[in-house]
């Protein structure tokens, strides 16, 4: 996959529409993003992820109502925004190789204020109307899954703290948006036992008597809060299942032609349109030929017959003229005989010889149609007015029936692709009603964990009382438990990963190797990668066997394992995909920057998108390391004014540069 463009219209800082090139050329891979804090990089990176994923876009699931909120919340507003205004729009073009055919695609997803999006999705630009939302959305989802994705869009955040944990908590998190488990058990380490009570028999009777009370009172609510808690939490590992199986059936529903299944009744329905509409067209065409189109079919012989009919009509005039001019030379002719005078001759003869010019250049031949004036007009107005009324009138009807055949074919190309109802009608009524099981859950899920809530005021008005009466009584944490309680849940939730991931490790261990070797830069290091199958926690081991302690390690290697990390997961997920990397050098000194600058971002992909400040990517970098690889830089400015950035060709220092240069 290669982003091509991206336009933003109204989009979070960005007003007004913003049309930005991502296409790298010649061979260089690097797009370079400069911008200060709170101008609008991570919203580049924000706006990629929504136009392709939509609710998924966001770090937890969310409700159409919270979603249309989250969408409101990203348009772009100020005082002098007009409410018809309020809407904003994502268009990004990509191409993506599927099946070895390599096809453009634009995807355009707009809202506004208080509404849903609407999605729409074009190819090799050919809107492929015949998807609803729904379906563009499946087919995008397909193209490129988001916990793969979310592999290869980052910010710097992720790899500094992957570099910095040496729990392997980040790793674990990375390695389950790989393998698509996203749904991860959360444990709590809340389970508190209280201590028992401190220098007690020092007391009074009376008050060891009261403190008794109150501690058997306070350990009551605290069993009880406990119980319902842990009745909650099985609940939402029910609750977790469901919706893992939901959304299985759900992927299941869209690989039968579901979403067309959906639809089938409205396509028959459009099918059984159309074909009336066919007929209809069918007929009037018919009509066309039985009126005066036909005419238009030979418009040169027809321009020849009109020219011989004026050319006639010139001619009866010319003949007219003659007979009436005849007519009148001869009573001239008379009356000079009378007269005998040589002026009269000399005049007869003058007006004969005048004739004779005259009508040497008027057309001349014999009438072989005798239409009258009334008739020529009326078959020029059939043949010039009428015909090409007809003619036009025939080609709209031919093209609204190619349209009506071409939406005729879409239409019974979704009909075929639906199954049959017995197939998906059982399917959709069982997702329908693990969604009703799902809602029941999360209902009791939450009436349980607001009784516990009220068991655990309860417990701590008791502990008030306590402390009221002797401020050495205190409470705390078992340790001891409570570690146990999250070893052994997290034990059990890394074998279950582990029974998933197990064919995926040798290609993990492979890949991270290549990588930390190409970014450590040390020669003859002879470095193995083991990756645990418990934690996912991966391990250098040096030439003599021995493990390498995280520990010993620099913290500039430390980054380079963090990335080598990164690296190899995007390489096990199989996908050719864009890097964008948010902020990626905040943490590091010049040293490990220096490294990341020369070994990883020319080398991370065919495209990588880079989002930085000044002080990361700075002018040295720019110009000594990074230019030869940079395929476009912009800079994003912000406007005080306005409250509002705009996009400009040019890294921080390049525009002022080149007129340097030029100087």
């Amino acid at each position: 996959m290669i982003i091509k463009k991206l336009v933003l219209r109204n989009f979070r800082v960005f007003q007004g529409t913003h049309e930005i090139e991502l296409l790298p050329k010649n061979n260089k891979p690097i797009i370079l993003f400069g911008g200060l804090n709170g101008s609008g990089k991570t919203s580049i990176l924000t706006a990629i992820q929504l136009a392709l994923y939509g609710k998924m876009a966001f770090d937890r699931v969310l409700t159409n109502q919270n979603y249309i909120d989250q969408l409101s919340a990203l348009i772009y507003r100020n005082s002098e925004t007009k409410e018809s205004e309020k809407s904003a729009s994502i268009e990004l073009t990509f191409t993506y190789n599927q099946a070895g055919e390599t096809s453009d695609f634009t995807v355009t997803r707009s809202w506004s204020l208080g509404h849903k999006d609407e999605l729409f999705l074009s190819q090799n630009g050919k809107p492929l109307l015949e998807l609803n939302y729904e379906q563009c959305q499946g087919f995008l989802n397909e193209l490129i899954p988001n916990g793969v994705a979310d592999l290869f869009f980052f910010d710097g955040e992720k790899i500094a703290d992957l570099a910095e944990d040496e729990s392997g908590k980040v790793l674990q998190t990375a390695v389950r948006r790989l393998f698509g488990l996203d749904i991860i058990e959360k444990l709590r380490n809340d389970l508190m036992i209280y201590l028992k009570r401190n220098a007690i028999n020092t007391l009074d009777i009376k008050y060891q008597e009261i403190l008794n009370q109150l501690e058997q009172e306070k350990n009551t609510y605290l069993k009880e809060a406990e119980r319902l808690r842990t009745s909650a939490h099985a609940i939402y590992i029910q609750i977790s299942g469901i919706t893992d199986n939901i959304q299985k059936k759900e992927r299941l529903f869209s690989a039968e032609g579901g979403a067309f299944a959906l639809t089938k009744s409205q396509e028959k329905e459009k099918v059984n349109q159309l074909f009336k509409e066919k007929e209809i067209l069918e007929r009037a065409i018919r009509q066309e030929f039985d009126n005066t189109f036909p005419l238009s079919l030979a418009p040169k012989t027809l321009n020849r017959l009109f020219e011989q009919l004026q050319q006639e009509a010139e001619l009866k005039q010319t003949q007219s003229f003659v007979t009436e001019l005849n007519q009148f030379l001869k009573k001239l002719q008379t009356d000079m005989a009378f007269r005998s005078t040589s002026t009269a001759k000399i005049a007869s003869e003058a007006i004969k010889d005048q004739l004779e010019v005259y009508l040497a250049d008027k057309p001349s031949g014999k009438i072989l149609l005798d239409v009258s004036e009334r008739e020529l007009g009326y078959y020029q107005k059939k043949v010039k007015i009428d015909a090409n009324k007809s003619k036009e009138h025939f080609h709209e009807l031919k093209d609204r029936l190619t349209v009506v055949e071409n939406e005729l074919e879409q239409a019974s190309l979704n009909i075929q692709r639906a199954p049959e109802d017995e197939q998906w009608l059982e399917l959709f009524s069982h997702i329908r009603q693990l969604d009703h099981e799902r809602i029941n859950k999360i209902n009791e899920n939450n009436a349980l964990l607001e009784e516990a809530k009220k068991m655990l005021v309860l417990a701590l008005d008791k502990t008030r009382q306590i402390q009221k009466i002797h401020d050495q009584m205190r409470s705390q944490y078992n340790d001891n438990n409570s570690i146990a309680y999250a070893k052994n849940s997290l034990a059990l939730l890394e074998e279950y990963m582990a029974s998933l991931t197990e064919s995926r490790i040798q290609a993990l261990e492979f890949n991270f190797l290549n990588s930390y070797k190409r970014l450590n830069r040390k020669e003859n290091e002879q470095l193995t990668a083991k990756v645990n199958p418990m934690t996912f926690n991966v391990e250098l081991i040096d030439s003599e066997g021995q493990f390498i302690n995280r520990k010993s390690l620099s913290a500039g290697e430390k980054q380079i394992y963090a990335i080598a990390i990164l690296e190899a997961l995007g390489k096990t997920s199989g996908r050719q995909l864009p890097v964008i990397i948010d902020t990626p050098l905040g943490r590091l000194d010049s040293k490990h920057r220096d490294k990341l600058i020369k070994h990883y971002f020319p080398l991370a992909g065919k495209q990588v998108i880079i989002l930085s400040t000044d002080t990361e990517i700075d002018e040295n970098y720019f110009f000594n390391y990074l230019k030869n690889d940079i395929s476009h830089s912009y800079q994003i400015q912000f406007n005080n004014k306005t409250y509002s950035s705009e996009i400009k060709n040019g890294y921080f220092w390049e525009n002022s540069h080149k007129n340097k240069e030029v100087s």
